[in-house]
Protein backbone atom coordinates (compact mmCIF):
# COMPACT_ATOMS: atom_id res chain seq x y z
CA UNK A 1 0.00 0.00 0.00
CA UNK A 2 1.33 3.58 -0.82
CA UNK A 3 2.18 5.86 1.92
CA UNK A 4 -0.19 8.83 2.03
CA UNK A 5 2.55 11.35 0.89
CA UNK A 6 2.57 8.83 -2.57
CA UNK A 7 -0.90 9.56 -3.21
CA UNK A 8 -1.92 12.33 -5.91
CA UNK A 9 -2.56 16.16 -4.49
CA UNK A 10 -6.13 15.44 -4.48
CA UNK A 11 -6.73 12.09 -3.34
CA UNK A 12 -4.49 13.26 -0.19
CA UNK A 13 -6.62 16.17 0.96
CA UNK A 14 -10.12 14.42 0.39
CA UNK A 15 -8.00 11.66 3.08
CA UNK A 16 -7.33 13.92 5.50
CA UNK A 17 -10.44 15.99 5.22
CA UNK A 18 -12.04 12.74 5.54
CA UNK A 19 -9.96 11.91 8.76
CA UNK A 20 -10.53 14.96 10.27
CA UNK A 21 -14.74 14.54 9.71
CA UNK A 22 -13.62 11.31 11.17
CA UNK A 23 -12.70 12.97 14.84
CA UNK A 24 -15.28 15.88 14.15
CA UNK A 25 -18.28 13.26 14.01
CA UNK A 26 -16.93 10.78 16.92
CA UNK A 27 -16.71 13.97 19.28
CA UNK A 28 -20.19 14.75 18.70
CA UNK A 29 -21.28 11.45 19.65
CA UNK A 30 -19.44 10.55 23.10
CA UNK A 31 -21.75 12.95 24.80
CA UNK A 32 -25.01 11.73 23.91
CA UNK A 33 -23.83 8.74 24.61
CA UNK A 34 -22.00 9.53 27.95
CA UNK A 35 -25.04 11.60 29.38
CA UNK A 36 -26.63 8.28 30.32
CA UNK A 37 -24.03 7.37 33.39
CA UNK A 38 -23.63 11.26 33.61
CA UNK A 39 -27.38 11.73 34.33
CA UNK A 40 -27.15 8.71 36.62
CA UNK A 41 -23.87 10.36 38.60
CA UNK A 42 -25.13 13.95 38.72
CA UNK A 43 -28.79 13.49 38.58
CA UNK A 44 -29.91 15.49 35.21
CA UNK A 45 -33.41 16.11 34.19
CA UNK A 46 -34.49 16.03 31.00
CA UNK A 47 -34.50 19.47 30.49
CA UNK A 48 -31.20 19.72 31.76
CA UNK A 49 -30.14 16.72 29.54
CA UNK A 50 -31.85 18.75 26.49
CA UNK A 51 -29.84 22.07 26.68
CA UNK A 52 -26.85 20.01 27.43
CA UNK A 53 -26.96 18.32 24.31
CA UNK A 54 -28.12 21.51 22.27
CA UNK A 55 -25.19 23.55 23.43
CA UNK A 56 -22.81 22.40 20.89
CA UNK A 57 -25.37 23.61 18.08
CA UNK A 58 -25.04 27.22 19.65
CA UNK A 59 -21.50 27.61 19.06
CA UNK A 60 -21.68 25.11 15.37
CA UNK A 61 -24.57 28.05 14.49
CA UNK A 62 -22.41 31.11 15.01
CA UNK A 63 -19.13 29.54 13.66
CA UNK A 64 -19.85 28.35 9.67
CA UNK A 65 -20.31 31.71 7.71
CA UNK A 66 -16.97 32.75 9.74
CA UNK A 67 -15.30 29.86 8.64
CA UNK A 68 -16.10 30.00 5.02
CA UNK A 69 -15.09 33.32 5.05
CA UNK A 70 -11.70 33.10 7.16
CA UNK A 71 -10.47 30.66 4.48
CA UNK A 72 -9.78 32.61 1.88
CA UNK A 73 -8.20 35.49 4.29
CA UNK A 74 -5.92 32.87 6.45
CA UNK A 75 -5.35 29.67 3.97
CA UNK A 76 -7.27 26.74 4.14
CA UNK A 77 -4.34 24.97 6.36
CA UNK A 78 -4.14 27.72 9.56
CA UNK A 79 -8.19 27.88 9.63
CA UNK A 80 -8.75 24.05 9.40
CA UNK A 81 -5.77 23.30 11.59
CA UNK A 82 -7.43 25.90 14.71
CA UNK A 83 -10.64 24.69 13.89
CA UNK A 84 -9.26 20.87 15.18
CA UNK A 85 -7.57 22.19 17.73
CA UNK A 86 -10.01 24.16 19.23
CA UNK A 87 -12.77 21.49 19.11
CA UNK A 88 -10.46 19.00 20.45
CA UNK A 89 -8.76 20.43 23.66
CA UNK A 90 -12.32 21.22 24.45
CA UNK A 91 -13.24 17.60 24.13
CA UNK A 92 -10.43 17.12 25.99
CA UNK A 93 -11.39 19.49 29.20
CA UNK A 94 -15.06 18.19 29.06
CA UNK A 95 -14.82 15.63 32.09
CA UNK A 96 -13.10 17.77 34.29
CA UNK A 97 -15.52 20.54 34.12
CA UNK A 98 -18.67 18.04 34.08
CA UNK A 99 -19.98 18.59 37.84
CA UNK A 100 -20.68 22.46 36.55
CA UNK A 101 -23.75 22.87 34.00
CA UNK A 102 -22.58 25.92 33.25
CA UNK A 103 -18.61 24.94 32.72
CA UNK A 104 -19.90 22.13 30.94
CA UNK A 105 -22.35 23.86 28.58
CA UNK A 106 -19.35 26.31 27.91
CA UNK A 107 -17.27 23.13 26.66
CA UNK A 108 -19.94 22.41 24.43
CA UNK A 109 -20.31 25.63 22.97
CA UNK A 110 -16.65 25.89 22.40
CA UNK A 111 -16.69 22.06 20.89
CA UNK A 112 -19.22 23.72 18.27
CA UNK A 113 -17.10 26.51 17.53
CA UNK A 114 -14.56 24.73 15.93
CA UNK A 115 -16.29 22.24 14.29
CA UNK A 116 -18.54 25.06 12.60
CA UNK A 117 -15.00 26.16 11.43
CA UNK A 118 -13.94 23.07 10.13
CA UNK A 119 -16.57 21.80 7.64
CA UNK A 120 -17.40 25.09 5.23
CA UNK A 121 -13.03 25.20 4.91
CA UNK A 122 -13.16 21.37 3.34
CA UNK A 123 -16.27 22.49 1.20
CA UNK A 124 -14.53 25.20 0.02
CA UNK A 125 -10.89 22.83 -1.14
CA UNK A 126 -13.48 20.20 -2.58
CA UNK A 127 -15.23 22.71 -4.75
CA UNK A 128 -11.54 23.96 -6.20
CA UNK A 129 -9.47 20.47 -5.76
CA UNK A 130 -11.65 17.78 -6.99
CA UNK A 131 -12.94 17.22 -10.83
CA UNK A 132 -16.57 17.36 -10.86
CA UNK A 133 -17.05 13.73 -12.01
CA UNK A 134 -15.64 12.57 -8.84
CA UNK A 135 -17.13 15.05 -6.47
CA UNK A 136 -20.28 12.59 -5.67
CA UNK A 137 -17.35 9.81 -4.44
CA UNK A 138 -15.17 12.51 -2.70
CA UNK A 139 -18.41 13.66 -0.55
CA UNK A 140 -19.45 10.45 0.15
CA UNK A 141 -16.13 9.45 1.47
CA UNK A 142 -16.42 12.81 3.77
CA UNK A 143 -19.83 11.36 5.10
CA UNK A 144 -18.41 8.10 5.03
CA UNK A 145 -15.53 8.77 7.34
CA UNK A 146 -18.18 10.89 9.59
CA UNK A 147 -19.83 8.15 10.16
CA UNK A 148 -17.39 5.50 11.19
CA UNK A 149 -16.04 8.14 13.15
CA UNK A 150 -19.35 7.69 15.03
CA UNK A 151 -19.38 4.04 14.41
CA UNK A 152 -16.19 3.77 16.38
CA UNK A 153 -17.49 6.23 18.97
CA UNK A 154 -20.63 4.56 19.46
CA UNK A 155 -18.92 1.03 19.91
CA UNK A 156 -16.14 2.48 22.18
CA UNK A 157 -17.79 4.45 24.43
CA UNK A 158 -20.24 2.50 26.34
CA UNK A 159 -17.50 -0.18 27.71
CA UNK A 160 -15.40 2.65 28.90
CA UNK A 161 -15.76 4.92 32.14
CA UNK A 162 -17.30 7.77 30.34
CA UNK A 163 -14.62 10.31 30.99
CA UNK A 164 -12.29 8.25 28.89
CA UNK A 165 -13.94 8.72 25.23
CA UNK A 166 -13.30 12.43 25.59
CA UNK A 167 -9.80 12.33 26.68
CA UNK A 168 -9.13 9.63 23.71
CA UNK A 169 -11.23 11.35 20.84
CA UNK A 170 -9.65 14.85 22.01
CA UNK A 171 -6.25 13.25 22.04
CA UNK A 172 -6.34 12.13 18.18
CA UNK A 173 -7.80 15.11 17.27
CA UNK A 174 -4.75 17.40 18.74
CA UNK A 175 -2.81 14.48 16.75
CA UNK A 176 -4.47 14.86 13.49
CA UNK A 177 -3.12 18.64 13.29
CA UNK A 178 0.33 17.87 13.74
CA UNK A 179 0.19 15.45 10.73
CA UNK A 180 -1.81 18.18 8.72
CA UNK A 181 0.42 20.65 9.05
CA UNK A 182 3.11 17.98 8.15
CA UNK A 183 1.11 16.25 5.07
CA UNK A 184 -0.71 19.35 3.65
CA UNK A 185 1.29 22.16 1.44
CA UNK A 186 -0.90 24.90 0.94
CA UNK A 187 -1.10 26.65 -2.33
CA UNK A 188 -2.91 29.84 -4.02
CA UNK A 189 -2.75 28.56 -7.49
CA UNK A 190 -5.45 26.98 -9.00
CA UNK A 191 -2.94 25.52 -11.65
CA UNK A 192 -2.48 22.20 -9.90
CA UNK A 193 -6.21 21.98 -10.66
CA UNK A 194 -6.89 19.24 -13.40
CA UNK A 195 -7.94 20.83 -16.72
CA UNK A 196 -10.92 18.76 -16.47
CA UNK A 197 -12.31 20.71 -13.53
CA UNK A 198 -14.18 24.48 -14.38
CA UNK A 199 -11.63 26.69 -12.72
CA UNK A 200 -13.76 28.88 -10.74
CA UNK A 201 -13.09 32.84 -11.61
CA UNK A 202 -12.78 35.83 -8.68
CA UNK A 203 -13.57 38.62 -11.21
CA UNK A 204 -17.42 39.62 -9.83
CA UNK A 205 -17.45 41.04 -5.97
CA UNK A 206 -21.06 39.39 -4.68
CA UNK A 207 -23.40 41.01 -2.39
CA UNK A 208 -24.41 39.18 0.76
CA UNK A 209 -28.18 39.39 -0.11
CA UNK A 210 -27.11 36.88 -3.25
CA UNK A 211 -26.65 34.19 -1.41
CA UNK A 212 -30.52 34.43 -0.10
CA UNK A 213 -32.49 35.82 -2.91
CA UNK A 214 -31.90 32.58 -5.63
CA UNK A 215 -34.42 29.66 -5.34
CA UNK A 216 -31.92 26.69 -6.49
CA UNK A 217 -29.34 28.02 -2.98
CA UNK A 218 -33.02 27.80 -1.33
CA UNK A 219 -33.87 24.27 -1.95
CA UNK A 220 -30.38 23.34 -0.81
CA UNK A 221 -30.69 25.17 2.74
CA UNK A 222 -33.67 23.66 3.10
CA UNK A 223 -33.66 19.82 2.51
CA UNK A 224 -30.30 20.32 4.54
CA UNK A 225 -32.31 22.03 7.41
CA UNK A 226 -34.69 18.77 6.86
CA UNK A 227 -31.96 16.00 7.01
CA UNK A 228 -30.18 17.48 10.16
CA UNK A 229 -33.73 17.95 12.11
CA UNK A 230 -34.00 14.46 11.94
CA UNK A 231 -30.25 13.61 12.61
CA UNK A 232 -30.12 15.47 15.32
CA UNK A 233 -32.95 13.62 16.79
CA UNK A 234 -30.85 10.59 16.37
CA UNK A 235 -27.54 11.54 17.27
CA UNK A 236 -28.68 13.40 20.53
CA UNK A 237 -31.49 11.50 21.48
CA UNK A 238 -31.30 7.61 20.53
CA UNK A 239 -28.92 6.48 23.01
CA UNK A 240 -31.34 7.67 25.67
CA UNK A 241 -34.26 6.60 23.53
CA UNK A 242 -33.21 3.39 23.63
CA UNK A 243 -31.73 2.87 27.45
CA UNK A 244 -35.11 4.62 28.71
CA UNK A 245 -37.74 3.07 26.53
CA UNK A 246 -36.72 -0.21 25.31
CA UNK A 247 -34.58 -1.12 28.33
CA UNK A 248 -30.76 -1.36 26.36
CA UNK A 249 -28.43 -1.90 28.90
CA UNK A 250 -24.60 -0.58 28.52
CA UNK A 251 -23.88 -3.59 25.95
CA UNK A 252 -27.12 -2.91 24.21
CA UNK A 253 -26.01 0.93 23.91
CA UNK A 254 -23.33 -0.25 21.30
CA UNK A 255 -26.06 -0.94 18.94
CA UNK A 256 -26.32 2.36 17.95
CA UNK A 257 -22.93 2.10 16.11
CA UNK A 258 -24.95 0.14 13.80
CA UNK A 259 -27.06 2.92 12.15
CA UNK A 260 -23.94 4.99 11.40
CA UNK A 261 -22.15 1.40 9.93
CA UNK A 262 -25.35 1.39 7.23
CA UNK A 263 -25.05 5.18 6.96
CA UNK A 264 -21.37 4.81 5.77
CA UNK A 265 -21.56 1.59 3.33
CA UNK A 266 -24.52 3.49 1.98
CA UNK A 267 -22.81 6.76 1.51
CA UNK A 268 -19.85 5.41 -0.49
CA UNK A 269 -21.84 2.94 -2.87
CA UNK A 270 -24.62 6.32 -3.16
CA UNK A 271 -21.40 8.05 -4.14
CA UNK A 272 -20.32 5.91 -7.05
CA UNK A 273 -23.79 5.46 -7.89
CA UNK A 274 -23.87 9.21 -8.82
CA UNK A 275 -20.93 9.49 -10.79
CA UNK A 276 -21.72 6.40 -12.96
CA UNK A 277 -24.87 7.62 -13.40
CA UNK A 278 -23.70 10.95 -14.50
CA UNK A 279 -21.10 9.13 -16.57
CA UNK A 280 -23.89 7.77 -18.23
CA UNK A 281 -25.49 10.74 -19.45
CA UNK A 282 -27.89 11.18 -16.99
CA UNK A 283 -27.94 15.07 -16.10
CA UNK A 284 -26.24 16.15 -13.14
CA UNK A 285 -29.56 17.79 -11.81
CA UNK A 286 -31.63 14.43 -12.28
CA UNK A 287 -29.05 12.73 -10.01
CA UNK A 288 -28.99 15.14 -6.93
CA UNK A 289 -32.72 15.12 -7.03
CA UNK A 290 -33.21 11.32 -7.25
CA UNK A 291 -30.55 11.23 -4.42
CA UNK A 292 -31.79 14.13 -2.34
CA UNK A 293 -35.38 12.12 -2.56
CA UNK A 294 -34.05 9.13 -1.08
CA UNK A 295 -32.09 10.64 1.34
CA UNK A 296 -35.11 12.87 2.57
CA UNK A 297 -38.33 10.29 1.96
CA UNK A 298 -36.76 7.04 3.25
CA UNK A 299 -35.60 8.31 6.24
CA UNK A 300 -38.71 9.81 7.34
CA UNK A 301 -40.90 6.67 6.62
CA UNK A 302 -38.81 4.25 8.23
CA UNK A 303 -38.69 7.04 11.43
CA UNK A 304 -42.47 6.39 11.63
CA UNK A 305 -41.61 2.69 11.24
CA UNK A 306 -39.09 2.93 14.00
CA UNK A 307 -41.03 5.26 16.69
CA UNK A 308 -43.86 2.36 15.98
CA UNK A 309 -42.05 -0.81 17.65
CA UNK A 310 -41.23 -1.92 21.15
CA UNK A 311 -38.93 -4.43 20.27
CA UNK A 312 -35.22 -3.08 20.67
CA UNK A 313 -33.51 -4.91 17.63
CA UNK A 314 -36.59 -4.04 15.35
CA UNK A 315 -36.31 -0.44 16.54
CA UNK A 316 -32.03 -0.40 15.68
CA UNK A 317 -33.28 -2.28 12.48
CA UNK A 318 -35.37 0.32 11.07
CA UNK A 319 -33.08 3.48 12.56
CA UNK A 320 -30.06 1.94 10.66
CA UNK A 321 -32.64 2.07 7.80
CA UNK A 322 -33.26 5.41 7.59
CA UNK A 323 -29.73 6.81 8.66
CA UNK A 324 -28.50 4.38 5.93
CA UNK A 325 -30.86 6.30 2.92
CA UNK A 326 -30.04 9.29 4.94
CA UNK A 327 -26.24 8.99 3.34
CA UNK A 328 -27.54 9.39 0.04
CA UNK A 329 -28.10 13.09 0.37
CA UNK A 330 -24.21 13.08 0.36
CA UNK A 331 -24.39 12.69 -3.40
CA UNK A 332 -27.58 14.46 -3.49
CA UNK A 333 -27.93 18.35 -2.25
CA UNK A 334 -24.74 18.18 -0.42
CA UNK A 335 -23.02 17.72 -3.65
CA UNK A 336 -25.41 20.29 -5.19
CA UNK A 337 -23.25 23.39 -3.74
CA UNK A 338 -20.22 23.01 -5.82
CA UNK A 339 -22.70 22.42 -9.01
CA UNK A 340 -24.73 25.69 -7.84
CA UNK A 341 -21.80 27.80 -6.70
CA UNK A 342 -18.21 26.91 -7.61
CA UNK A 343 -16.53 29.94 -6.86
CA UNK A 344 -18.57 29.97 -3.57
CA UNK A 345 -19.34 26.60 -2.20
CA UNK A 346 -17.80 27.20 1.25
CA UNK A 347 -19.76 30.28 1.64
CA UNK A 348 -23.05 28.52 0.13
CA UNK A 349 -22.16 25.15 2.84
CA UNK A 350 -21.71 27.81 6.12
CA UNK A 351 -25.16 29.48 5.16
CA UNK A 352 -26.62 26.17 4.37
CA UNK A 353 -24.89 24.55 7.54
CA UNK A 354 -25.82 27.39 9.94
CA UNK A 355 -29.54 27.45 8.72
CA UNK A 356 -29.40 23.61 9.20
CA UNK A 357 -28.06 23.82 12.73
CA UNK A 358 -31.47 25.54 14.01
CA UNK A 359 -32.55 21.85 14.42
CA UNK A 360 -29.55 21.46 16.98
CA UNK A 361 -30.41 24.25 19.00
CA UNK A 362 -33.93 23.28 18.83
CA UNK A 363 -34.54 19.68 19.42
CA UNK A 364 -32.53 19.07 23.06
CA UNK A 365 -35.23 21.37 24.62
CA UNK A 366 -38.15 20.52 22.16
CA UNK A 367 -37.74 17.31 22.37
CA UNK A 368 -37.32 17.43 26.15
CA UNK A 369 -40.93 19.05 25.87
CA UNK A 370 -43.07 17.01 23.72
CA UNK A 371 -42.02 13.85 25.68
CA UNK A 372 -42.52 15.99 29.24
CA UNK A 373 -45.99 17.07 27.61
CA UNK A 374 -47.21 13.95 26.13
CA UNK A 375 -46.25 11.84 29.24
CA UNK A 376 -43.35 10.36 28.16
CA UNK A 377 -45.12 9.38 24.33
CA UNK A 378 -41.94 9.80 21.86
CA UNK A 379 -44.55 9.83 18.95
CA UNK A 380 -44.79 13.23 18.21
CA UNK A 381 -40.84 13.49 18.38
CA UNK A 382 -40.87 11.31 15.17
CA UNK A 383 -43.88 12.42 13.64
CA UNK A 384 -42.70 15.54 13.33
CA UNK A 385 -39.00 14.70 12.17
CA UNK A 386 -40.57 12.27 9.51
CA UNK A 387 -43.22 15.51 8.27
CA UNK A 388 -40.38 18.03 7.92
CA UNK A 389 -38.42 15.55 5.72
CA UNK A 390 -41.14 15.08 3.02
CA UNK A 391 -41.85 18.77 3.03
CA UNK A 392 -37.97 19.41 2.56
CA UNK A 393 -37.99 16.83 -0.42
CA UNK A 394 -40.90 18.60 -1.94
CA UNK A 395 -39.42 21.94 -2.13
CA UNK A 396 -35.64 20.35 -3.68
CA UNK A 397 -37.79 18.31 -5.79
CA UNK A 398 -39.66 21.52 -7.73
CA UNK A 399 -36.53 24.07 -7.08
CA UNK A 400 -33.18 22.62 -7.52
CA UNK A 401 -30.86 23.24 -10.06
CA UNK A 402 -27.66 22.45 -11.55
CA UNK A 403 -26.55 25.21 -13.37
CA UNK A 404 -24.69 28.41 -11.36
CA UNK A 405 -26.36 30.48 -10.18
CA UNK A 406 -23.36 32.51 -8.24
Amino acid sequence: MPRLTMLPRTSRIVALCSAANFINAADRVIMPIAIVPMTDEFKWNLHWQGWILSAFAFGYFTSQIIGASTANRFGCKTVLMAAVLLWSISTVITPLLAQSIPLLILTRVILGLGEGLGLPVIFHLFAHSVPVEERSRAFGYLVAAGSVGQVVASILCPHLAWQTGFYLFGSIGILWTMLWSILYKETNSQDEIPLFLPKVSQNRALRWTEFITHWPLWALYIAHFAMNWSNYIIMQWLPTYLSRNLSANKESISLTALPYIVNSLIGIAAGHSADNLIQKRWSVLSVRRLMTNIGLIGPGAFLLAFCAVDNLLLAVIFVSISMGLCACNSSGHLSNHADVAPNHAGITFAVSNTIATIPGILCGPLTAELVTASHGRWMPVFVLAAAINFTGAIIYQSHSSAQPVL
